[in-house]
């Protein structure tokens, strides 16, 4: 036995030897320039991740196909930047992916029945304005806690702890929220070209802006003075009101079912709907309309305000934030080389500005995913990886656009013949600071930021989560009611204002609007008392 024992313990210590002398070579050639990198910056042979990133501990064995929701369009050159992603992610995920569209038209219901029809749906971009808070708290989103360590490690590690924790509800993590820092908020974008021609004023406000739009009027009279394009009348009323009265000081963003709440006063709420207010702003949209600012044909039109600037159609958007204004701008620039686009940025009118939420930009695993794991990998990819990045964010280099001086994009041709212009899936959620290519125009939009900073305060309105359970029948009724009474106001195609105004009060009360409005008030003050918030 003790013969035994000995050889037991030297073929122990050869093997440790042989071991060591392995392990030893490894790290060696570790240390050496590997030709692998290169490998890597060739785009017919994507790297394949170690077992150290998001696939580690994730079953690949089964092939999937990923169902992808964004908002918005469809770029022409879709399929060839989906068919350049799914080579890799094939080969990294055992996955494909399809990325789907809802258009902008009545994107809003679309984007209900996906997330409460049964439609299986693996993500789906989320904010504020899709009422991420609200269908979160419905249970329409996985709860991501457990999920993300796991299947998207990586991406866990890359979002900062305090962001995770900004789109909690009810405790948990429930959307993927972006990490660029930016401001959201709006300003008037208008024809400067046209502005310096005609010598006219520049819009900041109600009155400059009204001045503004007569000039193009008279002088331009291809042209229409405001771009009205999807959803005009919620955009329009929602600038002229809440952001061109410089002596108002609002809330940040629109709030519902009628109701102002002034930043400065929150534990005050007043209601809009019926007020001497709102009859006084529909008579200048009235008058605004008989002048001939924009096309009659403005509740059906299924172009964005933006594509009416670019085209050359309309003159100026009532609101749009600085990031998009840059956008637009290079649109026009490569398909109008001596056009101008202009920005009167309401927060330095108004002297506050108020930095972009976590929520306002992210994607969630709706609760019909059959493949959360692996969604969550894919998303990080989105974000991580900088080759799945710059495809889904820019297009394909060299087809698309090219990088300028190191830093700077180019968009190679024009709207017209560029098949995926800058961030044509509306990737907003999936941008990263590490790997963002601007415009050197945008340079100015972050001067614009900087500026931003400098009169900045904290948003107090998104940790706000709205129970609508005690009224989601009166809700979707009022909302029928809107769409059919209000709009039509806003945009002044009721020719009896006053008349037009009380039949939509009528057939709101009907609908349960009073009740709506107590409900709302009642679990805002509570949150504004349960936070302390002055």
């Amino acid at each position: 036995m003790k013969a035994k024992s000995i050889r037991t313990l030297a073929l122990l210590l050869v093997l440790s030897l042989v071991i060591s002398l392995f392990a030893a070579c490894t790290n060696n050639n570790a240390n050496e320039p590997a030709a692998e990198p290169t490998k890597a910056a060739n785009k017919e042979e994507p790297t394949v991740e170690t077992p150290a990133t998001a696939t580690e501990g994730l079953d690949l064995s089964e092939k999937v196909e990923l169902q992808f929701w964004m908002l918005g369009g469809e770029a022409k050159d879709l399929p060839k930047i989906q068919a350049e992603i799914n080579k890799m992610a094939l080969e990294e995920l055992n996955a494909t992916v399809k990325f789907n569209f809802t258009t902008w038209t009545d994107w809003e219901q679309k984007y209900r029945l996906l997330l409460t029809s049964g439609q299986e749906v693996d993500l789906i971009f989320t904010a504020e304005w899709t009422q991420y808070q609200q269908y979160a708290k419905q249970g329409a989103f996985m709860a991501l806690d457990d999920l993300l360590p796991v299947a998207a490690p990586k991406l866990y590690d890359f979002v900062p702890q305090e962001m995770w924790d900004a789109v909690r509800i009810d405790g948990k993590i429930q959307t993927v929220p972006a990490t660029w820092k930016e401001y959201v908020t709006t300003g008037i974008v208008y024809r400067e070209d046209l502005r310096k021609k005609h010598n006219l004023p520049i819009p900041v406000d109600t009155a400059t802006y009204e001045q503004y739009m007569d000039g193009i009027k008279a002088n331009e009279p291809g042209i229409e003075p405001m771009a009205t394009g999807v959803n005009a009348s919620n955009v329009f009323h929602d600038a002229a009101h809440r952001e061109m009265k410089n002596d108002l000081v609002v809330a940040s963003g629109a709030l519902p079912y009628g109701l102002n709440v002034m930043y400065d006063s929150p534990g005050t709420v007043t209601s809009y709907y019926g007020s001497p207010e709102q009859l006084e702003d529909l008579k200048l949209y009235k008058s605004w309309a008989d002048k001939g600012f924009w096309s009659r044909n403005v509740l059906t039109r299924q172009d964005s305000g933006q594509d009416l600037l670019i085209s050359g159609t309309a003159a100026s958007f009532p609101a749009d934030n600085p990031t998009r204004f840059n956008d637009t701008s290079i649109k026009m620039k490569a398909a109008h080389p001596d056009w101008e686009l202009g920005y009167s940025a309401f927060p330095l009118q108004r002297g506050y500005a108020i930095p972009v939420h976590p929520i306002h930009n992210g994607f969630a695993v709706p609760k019909n995913s059959k493949n959360p794991e692996r969604a969550l990998a894919f998303y990080e990819k989105m974000v991580t990886d900088k080759r799945y990045n710059w495809l889904t964010e820019y297009g394909i280099e060299g087809t698309n656009f090219e990088v300028v001086d190191g830093k700077y994009y180019k968009m190679i041709g024009s709207t017209e013949t560029n098949g995926f212009p800058r961030e044509a899936m509306q990737g907003w959620a999936w941008r990263n600071p590490e790997f963002q290519l601007f415009d050197k125009s945008f340079d100015t939009v972050l001067a614009m930021f900087d500026e931003f900073d400098k009169i900045a305060v904290p948003d107090k309105y998104l940790g706000f989560v709205e129970d609508q359970s005690p009224y989601q029948a009166e809700r979707a009724a009022l909302e029928q009611v809107e769409k059919q009474y209000l709009q039509p106001l806003q945009v002044g195609l009721v020719p009896d204002i006053e008349k037009g105004l009380a039949t939509f009060l009528e057939k709101a009360k009907e609908a349960g609007l009073e009740k709506i409005q107590a409900e709302w008030t009642k679990q805002w003050l509570a949150y504004v008392e349960e936070n302390g918030i002055k």
